[in-house]
């Protein structure tokens, strides 16, 4: 219910979802201290709201976007608290008061100052957006770009200036309880101060002398840094916020290419979102400014995706047009029909082309170059099979793409069972799943299997964690562990056995801390996964007279060896074999025939339940038999 309620609201997590009811939930509790009226109930009321409000814009909540689109955006939110707040002093009897008259002139002037707050802080956005932006490019000996405001006045500017009235509602409430005019007016002089001066702390950057140069200027510095570095290979990409990653991928390869290197890229959100790397990079947004730059020195663009904003690189002829991708797949994007405008689409490899003369969308084969993958380079190849390590296998699937075609991905009809008998499979590997970044951002059916797949992983996870170490000692000729050692084995056996039926059956038994052989106890890791999933069958042993637990079950497996699993499944299968056939468990693990009538206390057979125990035990001494 809860994951629905964050679905439909489109909250991020419970928290969220949490903090949205309790603002939702607020103003009309508000509104109702203020019609008792009662001055604690607001006060509580309103500090929900405002820790609530608080909060979702801390997180980034999709919620108070739509807030605004519905005219209840933040703004809005503040003054309906404030109106309740006068109500709340008409009904204390306050509206003769001074303190009535000063909460309303406090509230006017606020929202007189949010104006000039608003078109300052936007000003100083535009003035000092620069046409381009860069990361390892010196631009500031060739242009003097001023240091922009301290972040504390520009970010989230809108927030802090509205929740400058806390000083204000707080006074005016302590006031109103207090019937102190004086705490009330304090209130209201903190909050109009402070309100004047963020508003004064704005204009200085207003100023020329704050402001970076106009674009002619930026864009002079930018061609005049081109033709000093002079570079050869482009990486051009477009996208969204969340497709960084797909020149993030490529970022390590331009660092090592030979030829000077050059990422362009056309949004400043790719540029905050791009990973660490020792490249030149340059954001342009504009397409007019693009087509501007002096890139007369560039041999060859790669792309790293098919947007529309290519465009505006592919009308240069003097440099070859490379497709590279981020990623081959069986998707109908990577046979894409737009792969036609460039010079030349370099594939991971044979499939590639396969693909593109299968789709028959007017690539040609000439125009199509195996590169192999190089970020599979590090990687290196074994041949054989690794002694000592565990395998490891990656599954790494698509995203389900723009369509239902069932080819685009795996994770909808084989992606848990392909996880799932990786994860059971004898010998043991490691498994590692990297789902794609979009995975679920389209098809609910996706998101919900890619959900399956990883809480069933943590699961396995947290199992194998709570896994205790083996410890094994080391073993002396001598010593108990050097007669341990000694008693492996058919006559070591028959020997501990005639030691144990000395000792006599009430004796407990003293625990082999050893440890498996290392063959045994190589083979038990291998099937404990299979134990995990029969566990609600198996029935554990008894301990101590109680049934152990699974985890227990799991340690003993891991001291034991197979020989524990073996002895579990027998068990099993006696236990079923009684609730069937009616057949009991002897002491010493043999199965015997039951009984249904005349068998005495010393009879080596059995009678099952309340008859069979009274059977066993006989005649009490004083007491006469029913029927008699």
């Amino acid at each position: 219910m809860i994951s629905t309620a964050i679905r439909v609201a489109r909250v991020g997590s419970a928290a969220e979802l949490a903090a949205a009811a309790l603002m939702m939930l607020g103003y009309p509790c508000l509104m109702l201290a203020a019609l008792v009226p009662s001055i604690p109930a607001f006060a509580a009321a309103a500090a929900v709201t405002y820790l609530s409000d608080h909060y979702l814009h801390r997180r980034g909540s999709y919620l108070v976007s739509r807030l605004s689109k519905v005219r209840a955006g933040l703004s809005i939110r503040f003054l309906i608290r404030q109106l309740l707040l006068i109500l709340l002093l008409a009904r204390l009897s306050l509206a003769d008061n001074l303190i009535y008259y000063g909460a309303i002139a406090c509230f006017i002037a606020f929202y007189g100052l949010q104006a000039p707050h608003g078109a300052l802080t936007t000003l100083i956005r535009n003035r000092r957006r620069m046409p381009v932006a860069t990361r390892n490019i010196d631009l500031a000996s060739r242009i003097r770009i001023p240091d922009a405001p301290p972040r504390v006045l520009l970010h989230r500017a809108a927030e802090k200036m509205l929740h400058l009235d806390l000083a204000a509602v707080a006074g005016i409430l302590v006031g109103a309880a207090l019937e102190s005019a004086a705490v009330g007016y304090t209130g209201i002089g903190i909050t109009v101060g402070l309100g004047l001066a963020y508003v004064l702390a704005l204009v200085p950057f207003v100023r020329s002398g704050r402001i970076p140069p106009n674009a002619e200027r930026v864009l002079g510095a930018v061609d005049d840094w081109l033709r000093e570095y002079r570079p050869e290979t482009v990486l051009y990409f477009s996208g969204s916020r969340d497709s960084a990653y797909q020149v993030n991928m490529w970022l390590e390869t331009m660092e090592q290419l030979d030829t000077r290197p050059l990422v362009v890229l056309r949004e400043r959100a790719i540029l905050q979102n791009l990973a660490p790397t020792t490249v030149p990079v340059i954001c342009v947004p504009g397409g007019v400014h693009l087509m501007n730059l002096d890139l007369s020195t560039v041999r060859v663009a790669l792309y790293a995706a098919n947007v529309g904003k290519n465009i505006h690189l592919l009308r240069v002829p003097t440099m070859k047009h490379v497709f590279i991708g981020h990623g081959d797949s069986d998707k109908l994007a990577s046979v894409n029909p737009y792969s036609k405008v460039y010079d030349e689409v370099w594939t991971a490899g044979r499939a590639g082309r396969d693909r593109y003369a299968i789709a028959d969308v007017g690539v040609r084969d000439d125009d199509i170059v195996e590169v192999g993958r190089p970020q599979l380079a590090p990687i290196e190849t074994w041949k054989g099979v690794p002694g000592d390590r565990m395998p490891t296998v990656l599954y790494a699937p698509t995203w389900e793409g723009w369509d239902d075609n069932p080819g685009n991905t795996s994770i909808l009809l084989a992606g848990e069972n392909i996880v799932r008998k990786l994860v059971e499979a004898a010998p043991a590997v490691r498994v590692l799943y990297k789902p794609h970044p979009f995975t679920g951002t389209r098809s609910a059916q996706a998101k919900a299997a890619h959900q399956r797949i990883f809480f069933a992983d943590r699961e396995v996870r947290r199992r194998a964690r709570r896994r205790p170490a083996v410890h094994r000692r080391r073993r002396r000729p001598g010593g108990r562990e050097g007669r341990a050692g000694a008693d492996r084995g058919p006559a070591g056996r028959a020997g501990r056995r005639h030691r144990q039926g000395r000792r006599g059956r009430d004796q407990p038994r003293r625990r082999d801390r050893r440890g498996p052989a290392r063959g045994d106890r190589t083979a038990a890791r291998r099937v404990e996964h299979r134990v995990l999933a029969f566990l609600p069958r198996l029935g554990a042993p008894r301990h101590h007279g109680r049934r152990a637990a699974p985890v227990r079950l799991l340690q003993r497996l891991r001291r034991d060896g197979l020989g524990h699993l073996q002895r579990g499944l027998r068990l099993h299968r006696q236990r079923q074999a009684v609730r069937r056939h009616g057949l009991r468990r002897t002491r010493r693990g043999g199965v015997q025939a039951a009984e249904h009538g005349g068998a005495g206390r010393g009879d080596p057979l059995e009678r099952r339940g309340r008859a069979g125990r009274a059977a066993r035990r006989g005649p009490r001494p004083g007491r006469r038999r029913a029927g008699r």
